[in-house]
């Protein structure tokens, strides 16, 4: 029996290994906005490495580089306005960006509950 789980794992390890794909840390921010949005309704289903969706908002009436964060179809709130300005200009020459949650921090200041990473993935030569 060991020796079928062992050569099971020898044929899965090259299928695991391609699937891993390496990235670059953008950035570990604050979300902006948690408190009114839906993080708080949501929040006992989040987890951390969660994926969330960054979504450029040129029109936003407030701050032309918006970048507003999404978990599983829900406003969480945005990139904070002093840390978007280069993830918008990538986001607007067409990089694909991925984000994810990196912390969730039972507190009463809003800045504190939520962190998140924002990273460009490195594709390998072919």
């Amino acid at each position: 029996m060991k020796r079928w789980l062992a050569l099971l794992l020898f044929c899965l390890l090259p299928a695991a290994q391609a699937e891993t794909q390496a990235h670059i840390l953008l950035q570990d921010s604050p979300l902006a906005g948690f408190q009114y949005h839906a993080g708080k309704k949501l929040w006992d289903e989040m987890k951390v490495g969660d994926v969330l969706v960054l979504v450029r908002e040129p029109d936003n009436p407030y701050d032309a580089r918006a970048i507003r964060v999404d978990w599983h179809g829900h406003k969480l709130g945005y990139v904070p306005r002093r840390e978007n300005a280069d993830i918008a200009r990538l986001m607007d020459n067409g990089a694909k960006l991925e984000a994810r949650i990196s912390r969730l921090l039972e507190s009463r200041d809003p800045w504190q509950r939520i962190r998140f990473e924002i990273l460009a993935p490195l594709h390998a030569p072919q």
